[in-house]
């Protein structure tokens, strides 16, 4: 699946600036909408280290009224959070009616880095998969508006940018010695993440893939995706 994306798409970037502007006013009038109609909306990143996913957080949110979104930055699980159900922290992220949810990472941690470093047994990532479905059914049918981005880049680009965070000082913070480790571990996440792109992409909860080797093509795409949708939800 991920193998047949066009990581060749690319956006010039006077179209990227004259879409992208476009597209935040857009969104701007449909997430004012969101509120009036009292319509929760989860929006789920997921995908590669250096992917670009706070890139398009960034222009997703630049022209929203801050008070209707919050975005949650995921990471390993502390305090109750660790003695808990796995989907719990995420529940009591979820936003209110007319609210806004960002989660760069989520609960699809269990079905990737959990399966893929062994923080969790092969029978509690394998049952993940249909607790997830019914995680995002009850959602749906609560009346929320779900979209799920992963965002792929090819190896090559990672290490491009990798080498890039390292080489310039005020990128440096956004690369660790836990991204180099990951990056050697590209093969078993690939096939996590194939299994976990077929096994959850469902009808109320469609997987959207984002060719991101091109950061104006990636962000343009995500910004059209979550209007197209919203505009359709929300008549």
């Amino acid at each position: 699946m991920l193998e047949r994306l066009d990581l060749t798409l690319a956006t010039p970037r006077d179209e990227y600036e004259k879409n992208i502007k476009s597209l935040q006013a857009e969104l701007h009038q449909l997430c004012y909408q969101v509120y009036i109609q009292k319509r929760p909306v989860v929006i789920v990143f997921e995908g590669w280290d250096a992917s670009g996913k706070g890139g398009s957080i960034k222009r997703l949110t630049e022209k929203v009224d801050p008070r209707g979104y919050v975005v949650w930055p995921i990471a390993a699980p502390s305090g109750e959070d660790r003695e808990r159900h796995y989907l719990y922290r995420f529940w009591r992220r979820l936003p209110e009616q007319g609210q806004i949810a960002i989660f760069d990472r989520s609960w699809y941690g269990r079905v990737l880095v959990e399966r893929v470093e062994g923080y969790c047994t092969e029978a509690d990532w394998k049952r993940a998969f249909s607790e997830i479905n019914q995680f995002e059914r009850q959602l749906t049918d609560f009346g929320a508006v779900i979209f799920k981005f992963w965002m792929q880049i090819s190896k090559d680009e990672q290490l491009r940018r990798f080498e890039e965070r390292k080489r310039i000082n005020y990128k440096s913070w956004k690369i660790t010695d836990e991204d180099w480790r990951n990056r050697g571990k590209w093969e078993d996440y690939e096939i996590a993440a194939e299994e976990m792109l077929l096994k959850t992409s469902t009808p109320n909860a469609p997987w959207t893939l984002v060719e991101s080797n091109d950061k104006y093509f990636s962000r343009v795409k995500v910004l059209r995706t979550v209007a197209d949708k919203l505009r359709h939800a929300l008549n």
